[in-house]
């Protein structure tokens, strides 16, 4: 089968990287940027918050192995939804919660999902997610690329990401790629 393709924006990537990284059926996660008006923004940019992009995952994805459905639950439920521009210390528009969709599926997907998490009560606040259409990509910097793999000594890496894999591990130990 085809790989498919998903985008999106938990807060910082290099969270969101390393959560999908470790994804049984996931062939690559891809940090970049997403959903403003500056043509070929860089990272400098887009921390000032006046470019309109979000901090992006881009997930090439088997979907014979792991589903569109399970990726927005893994992506549901290792970020805080509920948090408008803000994840963590992370705040401004370029960490916010959303969903780019590549295609009708992917939007009905996201929106029945969004509807079920509502109806089920599973967060205290209401989910400010954002589900819009898919628009230019721009790839991170190469030093932002597999991020907590080469760093994980890093104090963000130790202290942030390191607690988020912990837990991910934890409630999708049945979805995570075999360790060689």
């Amino acid at each position: 089968m085809a790989l498919e393709q998903a985008t999106f924006g938990a807060g910082c990537f290099w969270c969101t990287e390393a959560v999908f990284q470790g994804l049984n059926g996931v062939s690559s996660s891809i940090s970049g940027y997403m959903g403003g008006e500056l043509p070929n923004p860089n990272y400098n940019d887009i921390c000032r918050g006046n470019t309109g992009h979000a901090e992006v995952i881009q997930i090439d994805f088997d979907p014979s192995i792991v589903t569109y459905e399970e990726l927005l639950l893994v992506f549901f439920k290792t970020h805080s939804p509920t948090s408008l521009n803000k994840q963590g210390n992370d705040s401004g528009t370029q960490y916010r919660s959303v969903i780019f969709y590549h295609n009708q599926e992917q939007k009905k997907a996201a929106d029945f999902m969004i509807d079920t998490l509502t109806r089920e009560m599973v967060y205290d606040k209401p989910i400010v997610t954002e589900i819009v259409p898919v628009s230019e990509f721009y790839k991170a910097e190469d030093y932002h690329q597999n991020f907590f793999n080469n760093n994980p000594l890093k104090a963000y890496c130790v202290f942030v990401i390191q607690p988020k894999l912990s837990k991910f591990t934890k409630d999708f130990k049945e979805k995570l790629k075999l360790q060689q």
